[in-house]
């Protein structure tokens, strides 16, 4: 991937953000979602041991968060957040939809994609979906022009974690559906080896440039769901063993790579001082995939848990002349927070329905005081709140959790064993004990009150089954045959 663009990089993001020109109206948008990337996998929030220097000079040239939050840990809810602007328990989307699964993101809900589309904007999505398996639930039902990529998981095929295809009819693998790239709702490239795996990365990141150079006479919203971190981790001839740190790391720098690539295309093409870019993640690390899997960065736990680990994400926000360059804000904000705030920026109406963004414009912007999101909500399983958090402080109420702590992770590419673990209610200041250890509960009861009646608030309008309430203001899901 390396290229004179790649290597002046880093020079022409600083050189871009000193002219302090203001960009052109409309901006295009280029939103980089990875999957499973922990907060601690980026060399900007203190990764180790692999080189990111295409994401560093990312965050050099706008924005980073030290408290930004997918809505909850699993795929297919947190994509459904991302695009719609909601909690996806609103909408009906909980977990990681399986291949066979019926549920789908209702149509009828308004996109990132649906939005751009009202300000003229041309769309495409590359990479991982997982909101609806087969036609007429795929995107471009749901404001895309283009599709290329994944339909869900890339983890969901009839092969075995050796690679190998699984012939054991009692394998749970094997009842899996053959795994294909989608051009539009069509199968059009089987994905049936570690070594097509390997491929996706590269293939994906082709794509964007393509469109990126197709679309540059208009403006365009491009989204680019990477399939990996998440298992099976693999990567190109190029990268095979490049950092000498591992496959993880090796990916590492393939993804970076891959960012290289894309913002080198903005600049070729003279996009560079007119585009919003968002680079973030769906959910923390598989840790029981050990040392496939990355980092939390200290947080506790991981993906499929409302333990810090598993909900916050890094997140770079770029726009020259909008955002000031080499920024970080440590206020709380979302993924759900993209939506309003492309809605503020594009000059582009809300959703008729509800929606739980906030607009952090003034935020990326450090408009004095700015603190759009007050606080936020943690739900998992189906419908469960497990916790809020408001400012520094976090309330976790009583639940089971899985737990990768004291169990035994796995190994290149290999699972280890889930445990799980009655979790009592605890106050935690996030502050001082970003790794959730120290109850303050006892010290601070008059806290613990205010903050359970706000999260009472959600039990009424959300739902909650902890507590066994329906829930007043949720939305259904589309079911298909």
């Amino acid at each position: 991937m390396k290229n004179l663009f790649l290597l002046l990089l880093p020079f022409l993001y600083f050189g871009a953000q000193a002219q302090d020109l203001s960009p052109t109206s409309p901006p295009n948008v280029v939103l980089i979602f990875m999957d499973d990337l922990g907060y601690g996998d980026l060399e900007a929030y203190g990764g180790y041991p692999q080189r990111t220097p295409h994401l560093n000079a990312l965050a050099a040239s706008g924005m980073r968060f030290t408290n930004f939050y997918a809505a909850q840990a699993v795929c297919s809810a947190s994509r459904a957040a991302l695009l719609t602007g909601c909690y996806p328990n609103r909408l009906g989307i909980s977990g990681a939809l399986m291949p066979w699964s019926t549920t789908a993101l209702n149509p009828e809900e308004e996109t990132l994609a649906t939005l751009a589309k009202k300000k003229g904007y041309q769309t495409g999505m590359i990479g991982k979906w997982h909101l609806g398996a087969k036609a007429p639930y795929l995107p471009t039902s749901y404001g895309f022009d283009s599709y290329f990529g994944l339909p869900y998981s890339n983890d969901m095929w009839p092969v075995g974690y050796d690679g190998k295809p699984i012939t054991d009819t009692a394998d749970r693998k094997y009842k899996y559906p053959p795994l294909f790239l989608l051009e539009g709702n069509d199968p059009v490239i089987p994905i049936r080896t570690l070594e097509d795996q390997a491929q996706l990365t590269q293939v994906y990141t082709q794509r964007a440039v393509q469109f990126i150079e197709r679309h540059k006479e208009t403006p365009f919203f491009l989204y680019l769901a990477h399939s990996m971190p998440h298992v099976p981790i693999a990567v190109s001839d190029p990268y095979k063993n490049k950092t000498g740190a591992g496959l993880f790391a090796d990916l590492m720098t393939e993804i970076d790579d891959s960012i290289g690539e894309v913002m080198a295309a903005l600049i070729k093409n003279g996009l560079s001082q007119n585009t919003l870019v968002i680079f973030t993640s769906d959910n923390g690390p598989w840790l029981t995939f050990g040392n496939h899997a990355g980092s939390s960065g200290g947080l506790r736990e991981g993906k499929g848990s409302a333990w810090e680990g598993g909900v916050r994400v890094p997140c770079i926000v770029s726009l020259p002349g909008v955002i000031p360059a080499g920024t970080i804000t440590n206020q709380l904000a979302s993924t759900m927070d993209i939506l309003p705030t492309l809605a503020a920026l594009l000059d582009a109406p809300l959703p008729d329905q509800k929606i739980d963004g906030v607009n952090i414009l003034p935020l990326l912007q450090q408009v004095s005081d700015a603190n759009p999101r007050d606080h936020f909500v943690y739900y998992y399983d189906a419908n469960s709140l497990k916790a809020i958090r408001q400012g520094k402080w976090k309330l976790v109420f009583p639940h089971v959790s899985q737990t990768y702590l004291g169990t035994t992770r796995g190994n290149d590419g290999f699972p280890g064993v889930y445990k799980s673990v009655e979790v009592p209610l605890a106050l935690y200041d996030l502050s001082t004990d970003p790794d959730e250890l120290v109850d303050l509960a006892p010290l601070h009861p008059a806290l613990v009150a205010s903050m359970t009646a706000l999260a009472d608030q959600y039990r009424r309008t959300l739902g909650d089954d902890l507590t066994k309430q329906p829930g007043t203001e949720k939305r259904p899901a589309a079911k298909m045959d």
